[in-house]
């Protein structure tokens, strides 16, 4: 037995209620599964057929043979006992309730049909819960919900060995100072980070998938991508650049169940050797709850939003004992995640970018642009132009990764603002930037759209492509409407031609009344003056010269008066009397 199972399968076997935590991989199925058969085999009467002697409740979609035994979601589960099967199945005899993955289906916001369930269940039964990612705080916090009586804790860590330097001995020797390190990932994992630009991020994933296959002999590979439609995406284009002989697989949440179960069988059956490897292309649907036998190599491509994840992930490789390897990619600040993790007791070890010739490149050259940058870009636009639908799955998927990307939980390592957007637009083989608020006051220096005729880019289907030319039919105006359009345009520069030269008279007509009132006020002024000083000089010759200026002033509104009357009876043109007196 593993570690997990020799803790677990006694005190379950003795009636005793469990909370379990260890890593993926690490054989906690078994230890709950053991004593759900002992208990049912050594019943002393046999279940009816309508009797249920064990349930478990899992996030995720699991196998069901026989009616002894009920094994589905929380969704499922409610609809077969409180639903449709409330008066055919009875769970009286019920012995055992297993939550596997519990904290995921406390997280999932599965609370109201989880205590319906409970509730429904009979209170003299053993109760388990299961998962590799389960704090203190998860489970105490739930244990009163989920009816568990004093239950037995049982924590199985991976410890290992770190040399932290040398120390001296008590006989005056040297020795090497080792300190136990936690992890939360299997022993046998070796575990890496890679740091490269955004531009790079596609470049680097297919020349770590080039060395994993030529140097260690990789054939089974899982890629990690953080939403729907950039597996969709991905899985469609990156064929031609990936090792000869690959084959690839999509799963996701927007397959239907169905598609998932034939998927999950087509790469576990799948015959991968290094010279013909099998890659499966998949979302967070894939990081729990699978048993994927013989995974090689794990590779996130994009660092998961909820962080429990990243250590489900990791656990599809090394399982039971065996050795495997997983990468993650990060981008800019985002290696601030390495020590985030790190609390987390899940450690990373750095490896540099690879090179063009499979090396891996020196400090002083990794900041250098790749040349192999645009050839990947070239090549996926080259696949993008074989077919419009896959212009449109690119501007989706890189959409939803920015939407993504803003929603993470570990939000301030992971900002839109530090991200270089047009880097990763390179990255994804964009033919052009979409339309997008993210994208509004982000430079654009460096990017350029494809040369696309997109007039005649079509759709392979032909349906969607008949659609796509009767719509731009429908669009294209008429030489009726063209001709319509420029009428209404004239008509309307003409209107505000009107509008324009009449706010200018308006404007002179103001004007000359203001001049006036100031005439007014100061003629005013001046008389006052006068009374006031009889027979001053200096009064009389101030008020002369002012009289004279005025007189002026005078005389010229009288000239603009007539001709404005000229102006009105057409003896004189207005451009003419706009000449005369612009500076008005």
């Amino acid at each position: 037995m593993t570690p997990v199972q020799a803790s677990t399968i006694p005190l379950f076997m003795k009636h005793k209620d469990v909370v379990v935590e260890a890593v993926t991989g690490s054989g906690k199925t078994l230890a709950f599964v053991i004593p759900i058969l002992e208990m049912l085999i050594r019943r002393e009467r046999k279940l009816a057929k309508n009797e249920v002697g064990a349930l478990v409740i899992s996030p995720t979609r699991f196998l069901s043979t026989g009616a002894d035994i009920v094994i589905g979601t929380p969704g499922r589960v409610e609809e077969f006992l409180l639903g449709k099967g409330k008066s055919v199945v009875s769970v009286k005899e019920l012995e055992v309730l297993v939550l596997d993955e519990a904290d995921r289906l406390l997280d999932l916001g599965f609370s109201a049909a989880l205590t319906r369930i409970l509730t429904h269940l009979p209170k003299q039964r053993r109760t388990g819960l299961f998962s590799a990612t389960m704090t203190d705080a998860d489970a105490l916090s739930e244990l009163v919900r989920v009816g568990l009586r004093n239950p037995a804790r049982i924590v199985v860590k991976v410890q290992a060995k770190k040399i932290k330097g040398k120390t001296t001995s008590a006989d005056g020797k040297k020795v090497e100072r080792e300190v136990i390190e936690e992890r939360r990932i299997p022993a046998n994992l070796q575990n890496y980070y890679m740091s490269c630009p955004a531009s790079e991020k596609m470049l680097q994933m297919l020349r770590i998938i080039r060395h994993e296959v030529q140097h260690q002999h990789s054939a089974r590979f899982i890629v990690y991508f953080a939403t729907c439609a950039c597996v969709d995406y991905f899985y469609r284009v990156l064929g031609p650049l990936m090792p000869k002989n690959t084959t690839l697989f999509s799963l996701h949440g927007h397959l239907p169940p169905t598609a998932r179960t034939r998927t999950l069988a087509n790469f576990t059956n799948s015959a991968a050797l290094p010279s013909s490897p099998s890659i499966l292309f998949a979302t967070d649907v894939a990081a729990r709850g699978l048993d994927l036998p013989d995974v090689d190599v794990v590779i996130q491509f994009d660092p998961p939003a909820d962080p429990k994840a990243f250590s489900h992930r990791c656990g599809r490789t090394a399982r039971a004992g065996r050795s495997g390897r997983a990468w993650v990619l990060l981008v800019g600040r985002e290696v601030d995640y390495v020590e985030f993790m790190s609390v987390r007791k899940i450690p990373m070890k750095e490896r540099l970018q690879f090179a063009q010739d499979g090396s891996s490149r020196s400090i002083d050259v990794v900041d250098a642009k790749d040349p192999e940058v645009q050839t990947v870009m070239q090549k996926i636009r080259q696949k993008v132009l074989t077919d419009r639908a896959l212009h449109d799955k690119a501007a989706k998927a890189f959409v939803s990764f920015v939407r993504a990307y803003s929603k993470h939980e570990a939000s301030y390592i992971f900002r839109l603002k530090d991200l270089d957007l047009v880097g990763l637009a390179k990255s994804f083989g964009l033919l052009r930037l979409p339309r997008m608020p993210e994208l509004k006051d982000n430079s654009r220096e460096g990017w350029e759209d494809a040369d696309v005729d997109w007039d005649s880019y079509a759709y392979i289907d032909k349906a969607q492509e008949a659609k796509r030319l009767a719509e731009a039919a429908k669009a294209a105006p008429s030489p009726e409407e063209i001709e319509q359009r420029r009428a209404e345009r004239a008509e309307k520069k003409k209107l505000n031609s009107a509008w324009s030269e009449q706010m200018r008279r308006k404007e002179q007509r103001e004007k000359r009344k203001e001049k006036k009132d100031r005439k007014k006020k100061w003629l005013k002024a001046q008389a006052t003056t006068a009374s006031e000083q009889p027979g001053s000089k200096r009064s009389l010759d101030a008020a002369q010269d002012d009289s004279e200026g005025d007189e002026d002033d005078w005389a010229e509104l009288a000239r603009e008066e007539r001709m404005a009357k000229r102006v009105k009876k057409g003896h004189l043109s207005q451009s003419e009397f706009d000449a005369e007196f612009a500076d008005l």
